[in-house]
């Protein structure tokens, strides 16, 4: 044990190194403090590589210089690194924390930072126990990059006790913040097709971009998905992400994927389909938005819309396209309203679609989204189809037209950069 506690000494901040911080994600980290302090898990999830580990270390960092809090105070491990492959099972974890305090014997409380924490394995035991330690004080932060983290068992046993922060890839703001640029059209145009993996930032060609995008791909189908829940067949699972990047804000249903499929000789069925786009949303790669029926006020099931978790898995592998713009767009709506946490599905109502009902807490707005309002017919389908509801909630149209129409019959209309808090 002694080996390794000299592995994690390097990552850990005992001895007044503190870790490189990055670009602050300011936005998480005000959530995050604001339910510090008490006996709370902080449950960061996400896509891999989204900045969830930097965004620990951020934690760390306030915690040491901002609150004064004694770094030995503090057990940092990223079962990311090789340093700590031998770390595979909750006993071991519990093994090197033990011997962490026996070297250290920090007095008072201890913050426990676990980051990608799926990857050992029976963490929640770990987790679970210092939780509900009431011997001493413990404070837990933990990241994954799998939407079920704290799915089944461990939520029933964790019922009131964690917070969950789902983390996703630069907005434009922080985008254009990294990068000290103006948000203005050109830069959002760009931004939709490179899209907001922090590490692009440090890439200054096009070839850069497009490895580092494929081999991210690669890395969360095979590692996070095919390792993980021993996919039989890897390359179906990759055809069908390829699908939903290429069929972005389309209505689709399994049974239509599954009918593509076979049109062109592939073997499948409903049940393993299903399930390869369940790894797949897991993963943080997609997203789905069920359609719901404002009429009745439930969702829809058979036919949703799926959008990317970033617009360059599709950009990079097949190109932008200007004719595709109004997708990205849509895209970029979709991500934006998840990332401002809105529940957010497909609008259906007497036959019309509203592209997006977002709700949060007792909140709801309509949106509709058009890359130009160029023409009469798709002004009058914009806004019309929101005049159709008969309520009182805010109404709005996205688009990326030059000049910013009125507000007509209390509908707003706003470019998509100002679509924010």
């Amino acid at each position: 044990m002694e080996a390794v506690f000299e592995k994690i000494r390097k990552y850990n901040p005992w001895d007044g190194n503190l870790p490189e911080t990055g670009y602050q994600r300011t936005t998480y980290l005000e959530q995050i403090k604001s339910y510090m302090g008490n006996k709370l898990i902080k449950v960061i999830v996400g896509q891999r590589r989204t900045g969830k580990s930097y965004i620990l270390r951020q934690l760390i960092n306030h915690l040491i210089s901002g609150l004064k809090v004694n770094p030995e105070n503090i057990f940092y491990l990223n079962k990311e690194f090789l340093a700590f492959d031998e770390i595979q099972t909750a006993t071991d974890l519990e093994n090197l924390f033990q011997y962490y305090k026996t070297r250290l014997q920090p007095e008072g409380k201890i913050r426990i930072f676990l980051d990608e924490v799926q990857n050992i394995a029976g963490w929640e035991k770990f987790v679970n126990s210092y939780a509900q330690d009431f011997t001493a004080e413990y404070e837990l932060f933990i990241t994954g990059s799998n939407s079920k983290l704290l799915s089944g068992e461990l939520a029933s046993l964790l019922s009131g006790r964690y917070v969950e922060f789902e983390v996703f890839p630069f907005s434009l703001k922080e985008m254009a913040e990294a990068k000290n640029h103006t948000i203005s059209r050109d830069f959002f145009i760009g931004y939709m097709k490179t899209g907001g993996l922090p590490e692009t930032i440090n890439f200054n060609n096009e070839e850069l971009c497009r490895n580092y995008v494929d081999d991210l791909k690669n890395t969360i189908i095979l590692r996070d998905i095919v390792q993980r829940h021993k996919v039989h067949d890897p390359v179906l699972l990759e055809d069908i992400f390829r699908f939903q990047a290429t069929n972005t804000g389309n209505l689709t249903s399994i049974t239509g994927i599954v009918n593509y499929f076979k049109s062109r000789q592939r073997k499948t069925n409903y049940e393993t389909l299903s399930t390869y786009i369940g790894y797949l949303q897991d993963a943080f790669l997609v997203h789905v938005a069920e359609r719901y029926n404002l009429r009745g006020k439930q969702t829809l099931g058979g036919v949703r819309k799926y959008y990317l978790n970033d617009p360059a898995f599709r950009s990079y592998f097949f190109a932008f396209y200007p004719q595709d713009t109004g997708y990205y767009l849509e895209n970029y709506v979709f991500v934006q309203l998840k990332r401002l946490g809105y529940k957010v599905y497909v609008g259906v109502l007497n036959g019309h679609e509203i592209d997006f009902v977002a709700q949060k807490a007792d909140k709801t707005t309509y949106f509709q989204v058009a890359y130009l309002l160029s023409e009469p017919a798709t002004i009058e389908r914009e806004f019309g189809n929101l005049l159709a509801i008969k309520d009182n909630y805010e109404k709005v149209v996205i688009s990326l037209d030059e000049i910013s129409f009125s507000d007509y019959q209390g509908i707003r209309h706003i470019k998509p950069w100002e679509l924010i808090e």
